[in-house]
């Protein structure tokens, strides 16, 4: 019986030691998410403010013809995916749901051969289990990954698109919206959309905007500016987005471990002191027992 409660008790100290480390980790989850998110939200107008200027450039009476919208560009049967994911793992269900999306998009598009690029160890591990051969890891990205970097891989790609490697560029990771709702994405980052499409949504009766400007340079000037930033902000906000969801994931896993832990704890307490209650009243028994027999 000693042994036993010996047994228990030692649980109960693995199990309060478990809970003391998940915590901690859902403590530096939190604080990483905070920031993470400041970042993304940040971001995010200016990425959609260029989208917008984009479309509005593009209503001036201008007809777009541009290399990254892949108009004139021929076939090259092969595309190109970047899957993000994270360098650590005890964050939930994240890595997967990107990388079973991931390969079902990959699944629709078994016609086209498509080279896999991938950031975070999570997923560069998933690939080779699987035995699919990655083209490229990028291990520059951490967990804050920087505007130069993501500008470099930005231009990298644009240039490979261009010059005819790929008929298409797209990203899986996964899309935040808010804390309680994440979804896996894959965006076509190249060839973009035209943005003239910005005027058949004038004409299904969407508001737009009434004011008219003077632009200076030209329109198609400007275009040519533009474009390229929006593909590097839009990969940006990918990388914001995949680095919250990651910390969300894990805030909510670490909390949920820690929530688990402590039930187990009171669960295993009340077997301890049952289990002690027990040994008590036997050993009362047997000196009952004794003295009874002695008398």
């Amino acid at each position: 019986m000693a042994g036993k409660t010996r047994e228990i008790a030692s649980r109960i100290k693995a199990v309060g030691n478990i809970q003391r480390i998940t915590k901690t980790m859902q403590m530096i989850a939190t604080a990483r998410f905070q920031a993470a998110l400041r970042a993304a939200s940040a971001s995010k107008p200016y990425t959609q403010q260029i989208a917008s200027l984009v479309a509005e450039l593009s209503g001036a009476g201008q007809s777009v013809q541009h290399p990254l919208l892949g108009s004139d560009a021929k076939p090259a049967g092969r595309s190109l995916m970047l899957v993000l994911t994270s360098n650590r793992g005890l964050c939930g269900g994240y890595n997967g749901s990107v990388l079973r999306n991931a390969q079902a998009f990959l699944k629709q598009h078994k016609d086209q051969q498509t080279d896999i690029e991938v950031v975070g160890n999570k997923g560069r591990g998933y690939f080779n289990f699987t035995g699919r051969e990655i083209a490229g890891f990028h291990e520059q990205f951490g967990d804050k990954p920087g505007y130069e970097d993501v500008e470099a891989l930005a231009e990298d790609y644009m240039q490979r698109f261009s010059s005819g490697q790929f008929d298409a560029v797209h990203i899986a990771y996964m899309s935040f919206q808010s804390v309680a709702r994440q979804t896996p994405t894959v965006l076509q980052l190249l060839p973009l959309e035209d943005p003239s499409a910005g005027e058949e949504q004038a004409a299904s009766g969407k508001p737009t905007s009434n004011v008219n400007y003077e632009f200076s340079p030209a329109p198609g000037q400007l275009l040519n500016e533009l474009l390229p930033i929006t593909v590097k902000t839009q990969l940006f906000q990918c990388f914001n987005d995949a680095v919250v969801g990651e910390q969300v994931a894990r805030m909510v896993a670490m909390k949920n471990a820690t929530d688990a832990a402590s039930k187990m704890e009171k669960s295993l307490t009340r077997v301890y002191n049952r289990v002690r209650q027990t040994a008590i009243t036997t050993e009362l028994m047997e000196v009952i027992s004794g003295a009874a027999a002695i008398e």
